[in-house]
């Protein structure tokens, strides 16, 4: 027997208020399906926005997906959402909303915006879910500020998780439960301080790579539950491993079962398409000036590191937000109210997110990959910034990588180059980025763009890593970097796991786990790696022999460190470099090491002279290898 829908509400009047004025960041608290009991009846109260909408009804497993078995009623406040409680509802069950507008009398099918679970694509129905379970990660969650912070090592293996190790007796990735014991004990194996999943909320089309979201309330089902997904969080936090999740708030896929056109207008999508509609991506770009879209966005943000226990949040795509002639042509585009080019709704729509999220979670950060010059990005909003903690340095990546692709004989003449990010890098809390970006769509793999026979690429690619490791900042690593990887990423295959069979990537697995070690051990890589206080030149300008040369330092002097990078494949013995007192140079780490498969060129302790250069009074007589990073210690 049909079960009626019954009246049941979540929301108060504070909740409606709070939602209209585009200031409510808990949404997901009142909208979706929630598993509860009404009048001792157990069921499911359904909540759903749809005020161009003149009856919306549930439809599942449960009534044959018979539109109008089970109606939801509309609130009387004009606030366009309907609701009700059905009984007899019971978790696992399908359902979709079907919508009929008042636009043309058309009518829709809608997966749940805040669904918990979704099928697994092709399929596209919402599933009735809980959040219940048990977290064991509250050891690691009262420490996380210590961990998160600016002045801490913030070292990043960026993962997509189709893709990183499949099982291949059964041809397919592993699923969260997998990953917590095997993708976790590998990134602790080699040091990264925290892993970056790409997109991994419930996307319809693999090669997107999860940037075009349809469930953002809901972990892929792909690998697993979302309790599997979360004892996935407890297991990395049990290693004391940070997460970050990239987020997509910049733009949404036009599937017809998603955001767009959702009750027959455009409701979630900005009406005009010069600023509505994506032309790079043929999606659909929020409408950031209605305050319901930003309450949702912000409750989805805040929705992972309530729910989920996530450390940090890379917001895509942010420079196509801030922009209104972002990939635009002339006439493509409408000047603001003060006739410029910024997308002032999606400014002040990112301060209230960083304002909320900084506000609500202790030692958490909100990482923005922004591609232009847009000032303080990474400044707190108080002082007219962004607030975002840390932004991506894609000026450092292009150059270095335009640098290295160069012959070692032509890299004198471009010297400025690979010196030139130390002329901003600390405009910004800068993570140097590595990213999955940077390996796809013909630009090779980093081993692959890397000039000279087998053992000076290698070399190369372990000049390139120390160099990053030693620069100040954030550190960033696509999968498959660590291994030396010949081809290009590709979403559909596993990585190439079998070359670490050989000596060469072996070389360059050792040399990222001691760079991590490096990197989280020694103060002076990390205490003011965002402060020009942590950084000084000691010669910039050798480009004739393509050497650069500096000291990174800690809040202790006693804990500076002396960097000298040789950019070509010469041997430099007896080169000198200016020192900042007197003692001993002790070599602490060296990127030739023959462990790395290097060719073994090593300093013994030298004796630091009272003989000036570069400007300070001391210095001494070193040994570069070629392509190689030499770090040394004062003693």
């Amino acid at each position: 027997m049909k079960k009626e829908v019954q009246v049941h509400s979540l929301f108060s009047d504070f909740d409606i208020s709070l939602f209209r004025a585009g200031k409510h960041y808990r949404l997901y608290e009142k909208f979706g399906a929630h598993i509860m009991e009404v009048n001792g009846e157990k069921g499911v109260y359904f909540a759903v926005w749809a005020p161009t909408a003149k009856a919306v009804s549930v439809i599942g497993d449960f009534n044959f997906w018979l539109e109008g078995e089970h109606p939801l009623n509309v609130r009387w406040d004009e606030s366009g959402i309907w609701e009700g409680f059905i009984p007899g509802v019971e978790k696992g069950a399908k359902y979709k909303y079907k919508i009929h507008s008042n636009n043309n009398d058309m009518k829709l099918e809608k997966a749940d915006p805040y669904a918990l679970k979704c099928e697994h694509p092709p399929n596209t129905a919402s599933i009735v879910w809980d959040l219940d379970y048990k977290w064991k990660d509250k050891k690691y969650l009262s420490t996380r500020k210590d961990k998160n912070s600016l002045e801490s090592p913030y070292s990043v293996y960026e993962v997509h998780l189709g893709s990183w190790r499949k099982n291949m007796d059964e041809n397919r990735s592993l699923t969260y439960t997998e990953m917590a014991t095997e993708l976790v004990s590998y990134v602790k194996e080699l040091g990264f301080t925290h892993v970056e999943f790409m997109p991994i909320m419930e996307y319809p089309y693999d090669p997107s790579w999860g940037y075009q979201l349809t469930g953002y309330f809901a972990p892929t089902s792909r690998f697993g539950t979302p309790q599997e997904f979360m004892e996935l969080m407890d297991a990395f936090h049990k290693a004391g491993i940070g997460v970050i999740l990239d987020w997509v708030p910049s733009h949404f896929p036009e599937d017809k079962h998603g955001l767009g056109f959702f009750d027959g207008s455009h409701l979630y999508e900005h009406p005009d398409p010069r600023k509505g509609y994506h032309p790079d991506w043929k999606s659909l770009i929020f409408n950031y000036g209605r305050n319901e879209v930003r309450s949702f966005l912000i409750s989805n943000a805040v929705f992972w590191l309530d729910k989920y226990h996530v450390d940090g949040l890379r917001v895509d795509a942010v420079a196509s937000m801030l922009y209104l002639d972002y990939s635009r042509e002339d006439g493509e585009w409408e000047p603001n109210e003060h006739g410029g080019r910024e997308n002032l709704d999606a400014i002040s729509f990112v301060r209230d997110l960083n304002t909320e999220v900084y506000k609500s979670f202790e030692g958490v950060q909100t990482i923005a990959e922004e591609s232009t010059s847009f000032p303080m990005v990474s400044r707190p909003v108080s002082l007219g910034g962004l607030g975002f903690g840390m932004k991506w340095m894609m000026g450092w990546m292009h150059d270095t990588l335009e640098y290295f692709k160069k012959d070692p004989i032509y890299r004198q003449y471009h010297h400025n180059d690979i010196s030139f990010s130390m002329t901003y890098t600390f405009t910004e809390n800068f993570t140097l980025p590595l990213s999955h970006d940077e390996v796809v769509y013909g630009k090779k793999s980093l081993l692959g763009r890397m000039p000279g026979d087998e053992w000076q690429r290698f070399a190369n690619l372990r000049l390139l890593y120390s160099y990053m490791f030693t620069h100040p900042g954030a550190k960033l690593l696509f999968m498959g970097a660590e291994i030396g990887q010949y081809e290009e990423w590709n979403y559909n295959t596993s990585l190439d796991w079998h070359l670490l069979e050989y000596e060469p990537h072996q070389g360059i697995k050792k040399l990222l786990t001691d760079l991590n070690k490096l990197y989280r051990s020694k103060p002076a890589l990390h205490e003011k790696q965002f402060s020009a206080e942590g950084f000084e030149w000691i010669a910039y300008d050798d480009s004739q022999n393509s050497v650069l040369s500096y000291l990174r330092k800690g809040k202790d002097p006693k804990d500076a460190l002396i960097v000298v990078c040789n950019f070509t494949p010469t041997v430099l013995k007896d080169y000198t470099i200016g020192l900042p007192s007197k003692g001993k140079l002790k070599e602490v780490f060296n990127s030739d090491d023959k462990k790395y498969w290097g060719s073994g060129l090593k300093n013994k302790p030298l004796k630091i002279e009272e003989v000036s250069a570069h400007g300070k009074d001391h210095s001494a007589k070193i040994s570069i290898p070629p392509l190689g990073t030499v770090v040394f210690e004062i003693l």
